[in-house]
């Protein structure tokens, strides 16, 4: 028998497989931006008029972060190409060739599957049908076809990210209601600001990457604008369980200081010293600081929803 004859056969990618670390399959699953999107679905299901048993919520909860990672594995499969690109996305598992592709495709697939299946046994076929959705949207509509097609991919696609308010409901009501659909509405005009802030600090790595996001195709300037508009928009839409008095004076009162702490943000990138072209000539500061209070923003507005909703009914 040859050398060659006695080596074991192993599958292209097998050996990377085996070469991956728990921390490498974790990091598919982007927990950092889960983190925010399953709290929304836990404050969704917290200001229901019913909760689930615990054990029955702790699988909900579970379901909607699985869920919402194997979407995330999925993306990264498919952006591959473009993460190796870009300085921020060059080191995940994939661009960085410590995963085979094709693993991560199946691990995304499986995970997906499984979390609906076992949101349809746990609780009921409604959120079940949103999650399933909710990821399809992300992985496909958004993934696969906005984000390289159209400068509105944020604004669409933000959707994706806006669905675990209402499967969080559903799991424990079985219906809908106008609350999660206001929860949904947040979210998905929160999206944009959150992501634009970003992407005006980033924007060179989207140039380089060919992605049409919004100021590399419309400028700086037109980004900024957006930013501003959006946040205006999205204070009016956080007051509207106010005025349908679904909710209290702690949430009323939260959602107006913490909106006009984020305008006042969204004013200073609007504000920032520009060049001609409307480049910034600080570096981005004033739009990195709008990122990170965006993310602390939709955390203690929900939370102050969850308080006045569950402490004082």
């Amino acid at each position: 028998m040859s050398a060659s004859q006695s080596l074991p056969h192993v599958e292209p990618g097998f050996d990377r497989l085996q070469g991956a670390t728990l921390r490498d399959w974790l990091a598919l699953l982007k927990p950092r931006v889960i983190s925010l999107v399953v709290f929304t679905g836990v404050a969704g299901m917290a200001v229901a008029p019913t909760w689930p048993s615990v054990p029955l919520g702790l699988i909900d909860m579970l379901c909607i972060c699985v869920g919402a990672g194997a979407a995330g594995a999925i993306n990264m499969w498919y952006d591959r190409d473009i993460d190796a690109i870009m300085k921020r996305t060059s080191v995940r598992p994939i661009p960085d060739s410590r995963m085979d592709a094709d693993g991560a495709l199946i691990y995304g697939v499986v995970l997906s599957l499984a979390s609906v299946a076992l949101l349809w046994l746990a609780s009921n076929a409604l959120a079940a049908g949103i999650l399933a959705f909710s990821i399809f949207f992300y992985a496909v509509i958004y993934t696969m076809w906005l984000k390289r097609s159209t400068p509105q991919n944020i604004v669409i696609g933000g959707a994706a990210g806006a669905f675990p308010p209402m499967i969080g409901w559903a799991a424990a009501t079985g219906s809908m209601s106008v609350l999660p659909v206001v929860m949904f509405a947040i979210v998905f005009l929160w999206t944009p600001p959150h992501f634009w802030s970003l992407s005006l600090y980033a924007c060179k790595d989207y140039t380089k990457a060919g992605i049409p996001m919004l100021p590399v195709v419309k400028g700086a300037r037109h980004t900024r604008w957006n930013v501003f508009i959006y946040t205006l928009i999205l204070l009016a839409v956080s007051l509207v369980p106010s005025f349908l008095h679904l909710c209290g004076l702690i949430y009323t009162v939260s959602a107006t200081v913490l909106g006009l702490g984020f305008v006042g943000f969204a004013l200073r990138v609007l504000l920032d010293k520009q060049d001609e072209t409307g480049v910034s000539l600080t570096a981005d500061k004033p739009a990195r600081y709008a990122f990170r209070y965006s993310l602390a923003y939709l955390f203690f507005l929900f939370s102050a929803l969850l308080i006045d909703r569950v402490l004082f009914p």
